[in-house]
């Protein structure tokens, strides 16, 4: 991703339809773990934005929001 997810905390995910997400570390040395932060901008225009450790936790969390909103 050639942009970051956020700008002056506001998500910079615009487009409907579409998904960005960005990998971080927490902890430091060998209590390092990798997270990922997720933003996805419904076609509606609704944005869903999650935290998770892997980025597919990331879409199944997104798809059942999806199913909610049906």
């Amino acid at each position: 991703m050639a942009t970051k997810l956020t700008a002056n905390g506001v998500s910079t995910t615009t487009t409907p339809g579409t998904e960005q997400y960005e990998a971080f570390y927490t902890g430091y040395r060998s209590r390092r773990k990798k997270h990922y932060q997720y933003d996805y901008r419904h076609t509606d225009g609704e944005l869903y934005s999650c935290v998770a450790d892997t980025l597919s936790e990331c879409r199944r969390r997104r798809d059942e929001w999806l199913n909610k909103k049906k």
